[in-house]
């Protein structure tokens, strides 16, 4: 659309980015060639960066569609300055002067112009003298180079720097009474082609044009100076429609809805906040942040549903207008957490986890990720309650016992893992697994499977003889007795218990009298380094000098003896082979 091209121009002539002005006024007379105010503002873009050349041709297209606007003259008068060709100023200023007598901007560059043809005719007959800044303030360069400069076209709108700027540039010498005047200094920065960081300026700022940029006068004397000023300079806005005007006055309306929309939902008060957020809307149909703000009432409401259709509708209209990845993702996790409070089965889950993860792709938020995170584990805690069935767990349980009488050890661990996953609570599929394991030398799956069993149900005794077992077929003797003892605790007759700690007794005893072989001796010796509780003893310092008094002093050694916490880990140490009793 001409007029978004032209709207995009405007906005990059306020902040001084003349070339990219130029680009949108040239896009937006592509779309419109007739449209006079287009060459118009492109030809105050061009002057702003000296190219006078084609501002003129611009202005001259201005007139050329419409003769009877007083603006496009003030464009050819403008360009004709730019170029020293004064009499042709002064003819533009005039034309425009018979269509609107009364147009202050064509009389100060009719004034401007008048000047500058008179001040070029006395150069002309005789040179001034050098200054080193002479040619920094001669000339109506001075006056474009400060209209274009953002910083600069503002002090233009001030008398007193304007009258400062018309002395200096009549005579430079002057220069150092205005040292102390910041407003000079920036301007002779720019004049220098220092560049200064320009302060201000918003989107509601109005747009100065470079219309006519102001020209020296004459010299004359100090008196008539006084009694008759020089002209002031008036900057005009940049030509702005009547569609233009509306859509700024709506938008700045749509805010103003928007806050009192956010002041209500902070007050629970929130038919009201739904009312103000739609009113904003209905205003300004280019920000989505209305209706994800209208989402986020619904979704506090427990209106889910209508949460789910503006989130839905906010990515839309979203992606059209290429609105920031940051509110889409914003949306889209709105919308997983009504779906999330909507759910009321495993499956439910899946579409609030699918938009959850979509939010993620477009910008990966912390509270997204988290809220994903939950999805995820609600889903998995709700398929197993849902999957949950005592009596199907039994029939799994019995056919996995069948299986294990007849030695299927890989189809009963099948069948003993199904029971789990319909009642994870029960202790006997456990005790039931932990024991195929064990037949499958997968001890390690079937240790963790009988603690589990022991977990679950402190007083069976199953759970200790599946772990005693475990302990022993790893040739760790000492814990699998004391698995056996804490077991007897609870079923003080149980014979596999008793059984157990015999076995534990007898390898132990074998190891007290050195009866192992020289292979056995080094494998269980280099278990027990890998052993966390035998590598602490070894690194105590104390159990170290225990072991040297052991060896070196027996009347210490015979001391020692009767600690009862020292003879329990002398004894783990004789049991893993590290030490020998003789």
């Amino acid at each position: 659309m001409a007029d978004e091209a032209k709207a995009k121009g405007n906005a990059a002539f306020s902040s001084g980015d003349f070339n990219a002005a130029i680009k949108h006024f040239t896009d937006a007379i592509n779309l419109s060639p007739t449209n006079h105010v287009l060459y118009s503002n492109r030809s105050a873009a061009y002057a702003s960066l000296h190219q006078y050349e084609a501002a003129l041709s611009d202005a001259k297209r201005t007139v050329e569609l419409k003769p009877d606007w007083s603006k496009g003259y003030s464009r050819l008068g403008a360009a004709h300055l730019g170029l020293h060709q004064y009499q042709d100023a002064v003819s533009a200023y005039k034309k425009g002067l018979e269509i609107d007598p009364n147009n202050e901007a064509l009389k100060s560059g009719l004034a401007d112009a008048q000047s500058a043809a008179t001040a070029s005719a006395s150069r002309s007959r005789a040179a001034p003298p050098p200054n080193p800044f002479g040619d920094a303030f001669q000339g109506p360069e001075m006056w474009a180079k400060l209209t274009a400069d953002p910083t600069t076209r503002v002090f233009l709108q001030q008398p007193d720097f304007v009258k400062a700027m018309q002395e200096i540039q009549r005579n430079p010498s002057k220069l150092n009474e205005y040292l102390q005047d910041q407003r000079v200094m920036q301007a002779l920065g720019v004049l220098l082609n220092v560049k200064f960081k320009a302060h201000g300026g918003g989107d509601d700022m109005e747009i100065p044009e470079a219309d006519s940029p102001p020209a020296p006068s004459p010299s004359r004397p100090a008196k008539e100076e006084v009694k008759k000023p020089e002209p002031e300079p008036e900057p005009e806005p940049m030509e702005i429609t009547e569609e233009e005007k509306e859509k700024k006055e709506k938008k700045e309306k749509a805010l103003k809805e928007k806050e009192a929309g956010n002041a209500a939902y902070k007050k629970k008060d929130f038919e009201t906040a739904i009312k103000h957020y739609t009113t904003a809307m209905e205003l300004d149909e280019g920000d989505i942040s209305y209706i994800t703000n209208r989402a986020a009432v619904y979704l506090e409401m427990g209106k889910y549903e209508d949460c789910i259709k503006d989130c839905d509708k906010a990515v839309e209209r979203g992606r059209e207008l290429r609105s920031d990845y940051k509110m889409i993702a914003r949306a889209l996790t709105r919308k997983g957490t009504a779906l999330a409070k909507m759910a009321k089965c495993s499956k439910d889950y899946e579409p609030a986890i699918e938009t959850f993860q979509k939010a993620l792709t477009e910008h990966r938020n912390p509270d997204t990720l988290k809220k994903l995170n939950d999805a995820e584990k609600a889903k998995k805690d709700l398929e197993q309650q849902e999957y949950f069935d005592p009596k199907i767990a039994d029939e799994e349980r019995e056919k996995g016992n069948e299986c294990f009488k007849q030695q299927k050890y890989p189809e009963a661990v099948k069948h003993y893992t199904e029971s789990l996953r319909r009642n994870p609570k029960d202790p006997k599929a456990y005790s039931n697994r932990a024991a195929c394991y064990t037949k499958l030398g997968a001890l390690p799956e079937g240790l963790k499977d009988a603690e589990k069993c022991i977990e679950l149900d402190p007083t069976f005794s199953k759970g200790y003889t599946r772990k005693g077992a475990v302990q022993f077929f790893m040739k760790e003797y000492d814990k699998a007795l004391e698995t056996y003892q804490e077991g007897l605790k609870h079923d003080a007759n149980n014979q596999e218990l008793l059984d157990g700690v015999r076995r534990c007794v007898e390898q132990i005893n074998k190891a007290n009298r050195g009866d192992l072989s020289p292979e056995e001796l080094k494998e269980r010796q280099a278990k027990a380094m890998q052993d966390p509780e035998i590598q602490n003893i070894l690194s105590d310092p104390v159990m170290r000098q225990v072991l040297i008094d052991f060896q070196e002093n027996p009347k210490a050694a015979q001391e020692h003896m009767k600690n009862p916490m020292v003879m329990n880990k002398i004894q783990k140490l004789v049991s893993a082979g590290i030490v020998q009793m003789r």
